[in-house]
């Protein structure tokens, strides 16, 4: 799928908000004692697919996300998946950081800018 620049920084942005959102999230967990229930790679897609429709829903038009671009980002996301849970799963099983909801997210969005940014 070739995307615009601009529509590859909008996801990046999108992304490093989940990804905040995410830290945030085992922060306030970890400040009441509770641990992080187990996050897998396709929930950080479709959290990623559920940003993306509230915000096309709110500013799609004003920030330039082009018509359908939701469709293609579930097609795309849908036949990445297998691909990027294997690299995420691999880049997890070779680091010592823990398994957070924030790692997660962004050995995701790592591995989906990958295939985004491949050359067709």
């Amino acid at each position: 799928m070739e995307l615009s620049g601009h529509v590859v920084g909008l996801l990046k942005e999108y992304m490093r908000d989940l990804v905040e959102q995410g830290k945030q999230e085992t922060a306030a967990h970890a400040s009441f004692g509770f641990s992080d229930a187990p996050y897998r790679s396709d929930q950080a897609l479709s959290d990623l697919l559920a940003i993306l429709d509230d915000r096309i829903e709110s500013e799609g038009v004003q920030v330039g996300l082009p018509d359908g671009f939701l469709h293609q980002m579930w097609g795309l996301c849908n036949d990445a998946r297998a691909g990027v849970m294997e690299r995420v799963w691999l880049d997890m099983n070779s680091s010592d950081q823990p398994a957070s909801k924030a790692r997660v997210r962004e050995l995701t969005y790592r591995a989906l800018l990958a295939v985004l940014e491949a050359p067709s």
